[in-house]
């Protein structure tokens, strides 16, 4: 299994992630079941970093924030302080992440003031 550095480097050479680099991304990414915050933070880079984001790229990264953000069934306040950070690029959020934002809402079992501001700051 190449590590995360090494998918970077291959990634970025070919300015996208689809097909075979998807696959391997997604192996690196769910170990043992579970986003950790090391891998969420690598894939927020990764995203940030690509020059074409394909649709399984963008699919599989907010499945992959989702799953990372709601491994417990809450949105906290560092987490939101975390996907502030993570989605808004240049102090704007794309349409994706406006959507993203509104679904992790409705399946969050509990979320903090801090996610509710960043909603209607955002979304709303």
């Amino acid at each position: 299994m190449p590590t995360l550095r090494e998918i970077e480097e291959r990634v970025l050479a070919n300015g996208r992630v689809d097909g075979q680099e998807l696959e391997v991304l997604r192996q690196a990414v769910y170990v043992k079941g579970t986003v950790s915050r090391e891998a969420a933070d690598f894939l927020v880079e990764i995203r940030k970093r690509v020059l074409s984001r394909t649709p399984g790229f963008e699919k599989f990264f907010f499945k992959a924030i989702r799953d990372h953000v709601l491994a417990d069934g809450r949105i906290s306040r560092g987490e939101a302080a975390w996907l502030r950070e993570a989605l808004l690029a240049d102090g704007k959020l794309d349409d994706a992440g406006r959507k993203f934002l509104h679904q992790l809402r409705g399946e969050a079992k509990e979320v903090s003031p801090e996610f509710e501001s960043l909603l209607l700051e955002f979304v709303e």
